[in-house]
């Protein structure tokens, strides 16, 4: 296993290979989509070996589906099992959703209802995909749109699944933001509730205002209201290592890297935490 994640990093994205590449973008870490990479040899393997003699990696998967009823697929976790092995990232993370029914992958991350009868499957589908990939890994709270009954909020959900099965949290800050405008929760006792110890990674990003809704686009600067967010987080994380996603309207590279900047400011003046 690679060492812990630390710092602040950078999604790869196409328009920047060449800087990651040649080991010149001023990054502490690179994260990758697993599933961009999950084939064997081909030019988009030799890349993510390349890059990864400059940078510790992430994998970040959008497919392992631990909210399906019939758990994660058993080939694609022996497929992102070769490529963990391979490049030895740092950490592996997928999202708390389901994306696959009777063998169809939608594409879509699709929300769980937060039942027990939810969370006893998703705790039996991480303990099996943490057995196969021979590691723990981190669960991404998602973005959402609707909300079920249920018996659980969202952070009770992942504080369960973190102490049933070990597991670490990636928390999206722009995801927290997003979905207490959504549902009229509040994000700051979101946070609260969260285990201090549980956060592995934390990602920043930029959303769209919809008709009635804020949506996770990826695809604008992290605004203001998430900064602020991102500051309550590493008043009571700590400086845990975080990133910004971009993946649509895809600046150039000295953009991305002066959000950075001010994510590395935030973090340097966080308050030890209690």
């Amino acid at each position: 296993m690679g060492k812990p994640l630390s710092g602040h990093g950078l999604g790869m994205r196409r328009p920047h290979y060449a800087d990651f590449l040649a080991g010149s973008a001023p990054v502490d870490f690179i994260e990758v989509i697993s599933e961009n990479f999950m084939i064997d040899g081909g030019r988009p393997r030799d890349t993510l070996r390349k890059v990864r003699e400059h940078y510790p990696v992430a994998l970040h998967g959008v497919s392992m589906s631990i909210g399906s009823a019939d758990g994660p697929d058993p080939a694609y976790l022996a497929r992102l099992r070769a490529l963990v092995d391979e490049i030895e990232p740092a950490v592996v993370s997928d999202h708390l959703c389901w994306t696959r029914f009777g063998g169809v992958n939608s594409h879509d991350l699709l929300p769980l209802p937060y039942t027990e009868e939810a969370l006893a499957i998703t705790c039996r589908s991480v303990l099996a995909a943490q057995d196969a990939l021979g590691r723990a890994m981190l669960v991404e709270n998602p973005s959402s749109y609707i909300a079920f009954t249920g018996e659980l909020r969202e952070w009770e959900f992942l504080s369960e699944l973190v102490a049933r099965t070990g597991c670490g949290l990636l928390l999206d800050i722009n995801n927290i933001f997003v979905s207490a405008a959504n549902h009229g929760f509040s994000a700051a006792e979101y946070l609260a509730g969260i285990p201090r110890d549980s956060v592995g990674q934390i990602h920043l990003a930029g959303h769209s205002q919809g008709r009635d809704l804020l949506i996770d686009t990826h695809d604008q600067p992290v605004p203001d209201g998430v900064w602020a967010l991102y500051r309550t987080a590493v008043d009571r994380f700590g400086a845990v290592a975080a990133m910004i996603e971009r993946d649509d309207n895809i600046p150039e590279l000295p953009e991305l890297l002066a959000e950075l900047d001010i994510a590395r400011s935030i973090a340097a003046e966080a308050r030890v935490p209690a």
